[in-house]
């Protein structure tokens, strides 16, 4: 095991954690005089502690293309590990917050739409115990570019299981519980009093779906190819929930919903579940994080949170839930 004065003398005494800071901030900005900017310095400084960072681990980092100032493969390495290095520090500053004050924290989180009324129900029980919890959401969609960059914690996603991001990604799955999805209309819509509907009869229908490479849209076009008939033409194709919901509550559209979002919705929306199968593939709703990094007790209790909500849509989500695992690129 290296001794205490090889670390110092090997790395400890070469790389500071300002040279680093600095080296992102040039990556992040594309340029040296723009990260100057930022940082409050002049060009040449910021050029001179990227060169004595070079010169630390001896190998060029930066090289100049068309787009701007982008990594070598040495600096892709620094990067990597850095960032990791960064985002440890930062949650341990975390840690010792909530520690000196249990029950506070904060919590990044990404999440598509679809999944917004289900992590209202988690972020009212994590408050119901840690009332000084905070909150930060945001839309995150594969590859899960936000997470793999430890801007947020952990997102809520309906695959099973995140696509390959690149090399060195290491994403964990947990399942949370099954949420399929179903076709609805508004309570004034005629198909609304109907015990019994022939898919066939809505081939002309006025549908509101997602893009059909998502799981709603996609649901749609497998339930009507399992018919042997071609899929509907979207009236209007949207990722926004809350235009879907306003627009199958007051015409004659109909739309597509997790089962997660009709429990909680229907009170505010007036929409009812049509007769209909429209797909046999599993539909979770799961929680990602990245395997291999320590979250804060703050993101460990709101992912207790959402397995315990998640009980009331799921039998078996009371159980432990299934993890996998992305293999290494």
């Amino acid at each position: 095991m290296p001794r205490l004065s090889q670390w110092e003398g090997a790395i400890g005494r070469r790389i500071r954690l300002r040279d680093l800071f600095v080296f992102f901030t040039v990556l992040e900005c594309g340029s040296m005089s723009k990260a100057a900017l930022r940082l409050g310095v002049s060009t040449p400084s910021v050029s001179e502690l990227v060169a004595d960072l070079e010169h630390a681990v001896g190998a060029r980092l930066l090289d100049r293309s068309p787009k701007g100032v982008v990594a070598t493969r040495f600096g892709e390495a620094l990067l990597s590990r850095g960032m990791a290095a960064f985002d440890e520090l930062r949650q341990a500053i975390r840690d010792i917050e909530s520690i000196a004050d249990p029950g506070s924290g904060e919590v990044r989180i990404g999440c598509p739409e679809s999944a917004t009324s289900f992590l209202a129900e988690v972020i009212e029980h994590v408050t119901a115990l840690h009332p000084r919890v905070r909150f930060v959401v945001r839309e995150a969609y594969p590859p899960y570019r936000e997470l793999i960059d430890r801007e947020i914690d952990l997102v809520f996603s309906r695959m099973a299981a995140p696509p390959d991001s690149g090399p060195g990604n290491d994403l964990q799955v947990e399942t949370l519980f099954d949420d399929p999805f179903f076709a609805v209309v508004g309570k004034g819509n005629p198909l609304a009093r109907r015990r019994k509907i022939d898919l066939a009869e809505l081939a002309g229908a006025r549908w509101i779906i997602p893009p059909t490479d998502v799981m709603a849209g996609l649901f749609v076009t497998d339930a009507f190819r399992a018919r042997g008939l071609d899929p509907p033409t979207p009236h209007i194709t949207t990722f926004s929930i809350h235009l879907r919901n306003d627009l199958a509550s007051r015409g004659n559209c109909i739309s597509v919903l997790p089962r997660s979002v009709l429990r909680l919705g229907i009170p505010r929306y007036g929409l009812k579940e049509l007769p209909l199968k429209l797909s046999a593939r599993p539909s979770p709703l799961t929680i990602v994080t990245m395997r291999n990094r320590s979250l804060t007790a703050a993101a460990q209790a709101f992912i207790q949170s959402a397995r315990e909500v998640a009980r009331a849509f799921s039998p078996a989500a009371g159980r432990p839930g299934a993890r996998h695992r992305t293999a290494r690129s």
